[in-house]
């Protein structure tokens, strides 16, 4: 790791001595949002906030989770806004190393900064810690192109594939006792994943009569064209519609995410968008109730390069927020996006659902 600057954590920590007021959030995917602990409590996201709590009990401290099971970097940066900066986190932990895929590091470099970077230059300048959980049974995780961002930025990073991981294959643990599918903590891999990040602030806080001062903000160490993606549903755009109908239940919170959409239930039906954007992504549900509907998306009436999206889940753990990126640092314009649902002969099959469209 390279030269951190803990700056804005030690003030946090300062502030926390003092009984002020601090927001302590989390950014990622399903491990984060507690998947498989067996009460949120337990998961290490909030076992985390409660040593905030503990070791400050005279400051006001408030915790914001939002984690989002099965997401990338690329949802995160569209929806961090609503999800997290809204609230003003003094303090944010980020993970989303076993969630962004391997084989496309660059892009999700690049999406991966776009988080980093709105968090960074959010009014409240938080603190930011990058966590990198990891996937027990391969050792994989994207901590490597990750971690390149952090030390751009003098965030520090704490590695549950360089600590955890390690102590499994050693024989301290046994994989059974940290995960029971490969990936998600267990209760035990929650308390686990703590004690490491509690154990970095620890050292931190072991640390404070150094001073440390605050490095100048960097340019981008990517092309960056993500860092403003701006997500776009029913509530902000306005498409042409032709068999496709709006979906009008109400959302009721940030985990209630098919919803705010549009759904195609008939072979033939048309929703066609006109945005200007140099980069384009399409976000649609892949359902475990399958046989489900696909659909052909056309850009710019190139059909014979179409994309085709599918609407069935091949996993078994829930239905998939799938996101497809279909133009990337493309010529920034206005571009014709149409979606027709395909003739694929089935009956009773799941509808076709369309959550959102990724500009930037």
């Amino acid at each position: 790791m390279k030269q951190v600057d803990l700056t804005r954590l030690k003030n946090c920590m300062r502030r926390a001595m003092k009984g002020e007021k601090l927001t302590i959030g989390f950014f990622g995917g399903s491990i984060t949002q507690g998947c498989l602990a067996t009460e949120h409590e337990r998961a290490y996201s909030y076992r985390v906030f409660q040593w905030w709590k503990d070791t400050f009990p005279q400051a006001e401290i408030s915790y914001v989770n939002g984690g989002i099971g099965g997401t990338t970097s690329y949802f995160g940066v569209s929806r961090i806004w609503q999800d997290l900066l809204m609230y003003q986190p003094d303090v944010v932990a980020v993970d989303f190393s076993v969630n962004d895929r391997e084989g496309q590091e660059a892009f999700f470099q690049e999406t991966y900064e776009g988080v980093i970077r709105r968090i960074l230059t959010c009014q409240s300048k938080p603190a930011v810690i990058i966590l990198n959980h990891v996937n027990y049974d391969s050792g994989s995780n994207l901590q490597a192109c990750h971690n390149e961002v952090g030390d751009w930025y003098g965030i520090p990073h704490v590695s549950m594939k360089d600590t955890l991981y390690q102590r499994m294959k050693e024989g301290v643990y046994q994989k059974e006792e940290l995960t029971p599918d490969g990936l998600h903590p267990s209760d035990k891999g929650h308390e686990l994943a703590a004690g490491e990040i509690i154990s970095f602030l620890c050292k931190v806080k072991g640390d404070m009569g150094k001073e440390d001062e605050e490095k100048a903000f960097p340019e981008p160490m990517t092309a960056n064209a993500y860092e403003h993606a701006r997500r776009l549903t029913v509530r902000e755009v306005l498409p042409e519609l032709s068999g496709f109908r709006i979906d009008t239940d109400e959302k009721t919170g940030h985990l209630d995410i098919f919803k705010n959409g549009w759904i195609g239930k008939m072979p033939g039906d048309r929703i066609v968008f006109e945005e200007e954007a140099a980069c384009i992504g399409i976000q649609f549900r892949q359902s475990v109730e399958r046989p489900a509907l696909r659909a052909k998306l056309i850009l710019d009436g190139d059909e014979e390069h179409a994309w085709i999206l599918d609407g069935n889940f091949d996993e078994d753990w829930g239905d998939c927020a799938q996101l497809v990126s279909i133009l990337h640092h493309g010529e920034q314009k206005k571009h014709r996006i149409e979606i027709e649902v395909l003739d694929d002969m089935l009956e009773d099959a799941t509808p076709f659902y369309l959550m959102s469209l990724i500009l930037s």
